[in-house]
């Protein structure tokens, strides 16, 4: 038994707080929050500032970003107009 972790040996390394299911739902709250919420609208703001002056590396950063963070462009696509604004007639 000379690789068996008990929970004693696990106190100095400060991971009893995970056992704890209040820390545990607020870490998968925050994290899934900001995988849905956070990064999604900031890529989609970043993304229309910056879509006629980004470099090819940075259009395949984000275009990376974008396929990581799928789930939560989905949520706020219905919401958010990236349409360009056309030119006005004088």
């Amino acid at each position: 038994m000379m690789f068996s972790i008990s929970i004693v040996r696990l106190i100095p390394f400060g991971l009893m707080g995970a056992v704890n299911p209040i820390f545990t739902l607020s870490a998968y709250a925050v994290l899934g929050g900001m995988y849905l919420f956070v990064v999604p609208v900031f890529l989609f703001y970043w993304m229309n500032n910056r879509w006629n002056v980004m470099g090819k590396f940075e259009r395949l950063f984000i275009y990376g970003l974008v396929f990581l963070f799928f789930p939560g462009m989905v949520l706020f696509a219905p919401f958010i107009n990236l349409r360009m604004n056309g030119k006005e007639e004088s």
